[in-house]
């Protein structure tokens, strides 16, 4: 499938006795070692959807220890699919085998698979190791680290889930090779995030190196997946459990799950949507006078150019965003609380911006 892994990178998620490794590089999915030292004993559920199975399961079984008993679980694909019935399949299926607490989940997909596997690892038996395996850039840049796992709800998104934290993240950056452009566009609206919310001299990296990005030259992905994966980590390893900083990881979130939301789930892409958001943010963070005009230009520049929408969908009202945007999790006593920019590469949470400015915002902000 691959090549044998090449200019591996390892970077480390510090949670003292719950640390762990995210190994980034070329053919993991090809060394015989790359999942053995992480599993918890002598029973492996590996769980992907119908795209990824036929894609890269047999390989990634075909290197696990002869000794193991391995069994699979094929969900299908979809945003849509992300919800607590498609999680009791990955329960019955550990229940049906027998599986006990030493068992180890494995995560072969994009975010929707981690997030779900990782909420099933959590409260199968209360808690029981799991390895994220994210083959799309997206899980890749953010998914897959930290810990976030759950499922969608019809009034929210990620309504229902638990922070609990994988044995390893293994990316394999051979998987985006499989990739379409549209699924790609929309990993790179997560890591333009790391970017804009902090740290500025990689966004000017990543105005540099778009093109590259999107042809998926493999030494600027390495770079990229890092940089964002080194970021989320260092905020991970500071408030594990959102109570601060956490929450800057969600720029343009607010907006962009209001979006996929009532759309309805898959049929914009999550990182569209964060990509309109980031767009709606920053033109708020502009008009409270946070950011220049130049600064709104420069974020609007760098998002359209990884081939994401700034524009809001044609078919969302001011009410549709209001109605979505008051369950979002962040928000605490009943106030909005948005993540803007100060500047770029430095986010801040606002809970002073009242809805009457916000719908004049989207009353008047461009729509597909």
């Amino acid at each position: 499938m691959t090549q044998p892994a090449t200019a591996q990178r390892t970077l480390n998620v510090a949670l003292g006795d719950r640390s762990y490794p995210i190994h980034i590089g070329s053919g993991l999915l090809d060394d015989p070692q790359a999942l053995t030292p992480y599993l918890a004993g002598k029973q492996v559920m590996v769980v992907t959807n119908e795209t990824v199975a036929p894609l890269y399961l047999e390989a990634l079984c075909a290197h696990l220890p002869s000794d193991v008993d391995v069994r699979t679980v094929i969900l299908p694909d979809g945003e849509q699919y992300k919800t607590i019935e498609q999680v009791s399949r990955i329960w019955d299926a550990l229940l049906e085998a027998g599986f006990n607490r030493r068992c180890t989940l494995v995560a072969l997909g994009g975010g929707v698979i981690g997030d779900m596997v990782g909420y099933a690892a959590a409260s199968y038996q209360r808690g029981v190791a799991f390895i994220q395996v994210p083959t799309t850039l997206l899980s890749q840049v953010d998914s897959s680290v930290g810990g976030k796992t759950g499922v969608n709800h019809p009034l929210g998104k990620n309504m229902i889930g638990a922070f609990w934290q994988p044995k390893a993240v293994l990316i394999d950056i051979a998987t985006l090779a499989s990739l379409p452009a549209r699924e790609l566009s929309a990993g790179l609206a997560e890591v333009i995030k790391y970017g804009l919310i902090r740290d500025e001299p990689f966004l000017s990296w990543l105005e540099d190196n778009m093109a590259a990005l999107r042809h998926i030259s493999p030494e600027a992905i390495i770079e990229a997946i890092a940089r964002s994966c080194q970021i989320k980590a260092d905020i991970v390893a500071d408030d594990e459990t959102e109570q601060g900083v956490r929450a800057h990881l969600n720029l343009g979130h607010t907006f962009g799950h209001a979006i996929e939301a009532h759309q309805g789930y898959g049929n914009w892409l999550h990182g569209e949507a964060v990509g309109a958001g980031m767009a709606l943010a920053a033109t708020l963070s502009q008009q409270l006078g946070f950011i220049s005009g130049a600064d709104l230009t420069r974020a609007q520049a760098v998002i359209e150019s990884a081939g994401l929408p700034l524009a809001a969908p044609t078919d969302m009202q001011s009410d549709d965003f209001l109605t979505r945007m008051r369950l979002d999790k962040k928000n605490v006593d009943a106030k909005l609380r948005l993540v803007l920019l100060h500047a770029i590469g430095n986010a801040c949470i606002d809970d002073t911006t009242s809805e009457e400015v916000l719908r004049a915002l989207l009353d008047s902000y461009p729509r597909l």
